[in-house]
């Protein structure tokens, strides 16, 4: 990460950041990586922070429709969107595994491109009441040879102004990782680099409604920090059971290891070679172990076969309670890690953890909804700051679907039959099925059959 006090030098702003939730941002990401600091010889990563960002992200976006209505300005932003759509399931994975990503979309010709800054990368100095980011930086590097170049864009929205600060900065001394602290170095024009000559130092945007840009929160509650509106990692409740299950699954591979099948016996059991050398069975190396010239209590020669019970149903045991406490800790159902044949099956079991994973879930969408509406208000804003040639409003609709714990079939049978009661309006079974807004679906409706006199 790059250094606070050279964002607050460099730009007179304060990082929004404490450094207990930027120790934390760390370590999530390095669990994503399989980096995790407890890991070593005996001791290998199982994965679990990747898999459980992977089965969030598909739970939450697999069933993701959107529909979009309106002038030539809803076709534009449905056509940009497009690509947004087939790369959110990659991206959500990554907001999921550090508690947040930022969506920053910015004019690129007649286009618009959406740049997707993960936690870590972006650093927050203003929020507003209701905890949205109002205030910004995001750096940007470049490295040549042992230069490197850092370009820091500041982005503001306060009493309905709009402003964007660019700084350029090089440093001789370059290396990057992501824990290293950088030294800015010396400012420097933004035309001397490649690719940020075009950038103005300074602009404003007057009668703004919004920020530029937009955040998507993992909803859980901040308990590393919580006065910081920032979220945490879908995995932050259960890392001290990740390291649990990695440490037992080692001593579970190490049990199988120190207990395999062993022939202890004295020379005179192998056979040797001219040179007079032991020569043990092709392939069976590890099974057979030459003692030299050694022989047993009784003066015989000396012959043992080592092959002890091993504990395994007891290990794995152990190793699948520890995976079930990382399940309840991230909301997951019981069995979407851990062996699904050690859970309880009656039919109010099934429900009640499915029902945990679909609250999880659903709270994961709507923020994920609220993200990308704001994406498109940041979309249609840099449409219209770039004179593109798309006019009227647009109508965005999202439909998530909840298959994972209703049974839609069943449902949609019971919803048919409210609305030929009079109990459901058939506006809302559109809008429910088709994926459009009520206002959508009321216009869609089909006219009422003429009745002939």
């Amino acid at each position: 990460m790059i250094q606070y006090e050279n964002i607050q030098k460099a730009l007179g702003v304060d990082i929004a950041i404490s450094k207990r939730m930027a120790a934390k941002i760390l370590l999530w990401s390095r669990l994503y990586l399989d980096e995790a600091p407890w890991l070593k010889d005996d001791i290998k990563s199982l994965s679990l922070p990747a898999a459980i960002s992977t089965e969030m992200t598909r739970l939450v976006t697999m069933e993701l429709k959107y529909n979009m209505t309106g002038g030539s300005l809803a076709s534009f932003l449905s056509g940009q969107f497009q690509k947004v759509y087939a790369d959110l399931p990659r991206y959500v994975e990554y907001g999921c595994s550090t508690g947040g990503l930022v969506f920053k979309p910015y004019l690129e010709g007649d286009k618009i491109a959406v740049d997707y800054v993960q936690a870590g990368n972006f650093f927050p100095t203003a929020f507003n009441s209701s905890g949205q980011i109002t205030a910004c930086v995001f750096p940007e590097f470049k490295q040549t040879g042992r230069k490197l170049y850092t370009r820091l864009e500041y982005h503001k929205y306060q009493d309905n102004v709009y402003s964007i600060v660019n700084k350029a900065f090089v440093s001789n001394s370059a290396a990057i990782t992501m824990d290293n602290i950088y030294s800015l170095g010396s400012e420097i024009p933004l035309s001397e680099v490649d690719g940020w000559a075009d950038l103005e130092p300074y602009v404003e945007f007057y009668h703004a409604t919004g920020s530029l840009f937009s955040y998507f929160k993992v909803p859980i509650a901040n308990n590393i920090d919580t006065n910081s509106p920032l979220g945490v990692s879908c995995y932050a409740r259960a890392v001290n059971q990740i390291r649990d299950a990695d440490q037992q699954y080692g001593a579970t591979l190490w049990e199988y290891r120190s207990k395999e099948t062993a022939i202890q016996a004295g020379d005179e059991f192998f056979q040797k070679n001219r040179n007079g050398e032991i020569v043990l069975p092709k392939g069976k190396e590890r099974i057979y172990h030459a003692l030299g010239d050694v022989t047993g209590k009784d003066g015989a020669p000396f012959f043992n076969a080592y092959s002890p019970d091993i504990r395994d149903q007891s290990f794995f045991n152990g190793y699948n309670r520890i995976i079930q406490k990382v399940e309840f800790n991230c909301g997951l159902a019981y069995g979407t890690l851990s062996d699904p044949q050690t859970v309880d099956k009656t039919a109010e079991e099934i429900k009640a953890s499915k029902q945990r994973s679909y609250a999880t879930v659903k709270s994961i969408q709507n923020s994920l909804e609220t993200a990308l509406k704001t994406l498109l208000d940041a979309m249609a804003a840099w449409a219209e700051i770039g004179g593109l040639p798309c006019k009227g409003g647009y109508d965005a609709a999202f439909d998530w679907d909840d298959s994972i714990v209703v049974d839609k079939d069943k449902e949609r049978e019971q919803d048919r039959q409210d609305v030929s009661m009079g109990i459901m309006r058939p506006e809302e079974y559109r809008a429910k099925y088709y994926g459009e807004t009520l206002e959508q679906a009321a216009r869609n409706l089909p006219e009422p059959a003429a009745v002939e006199e």
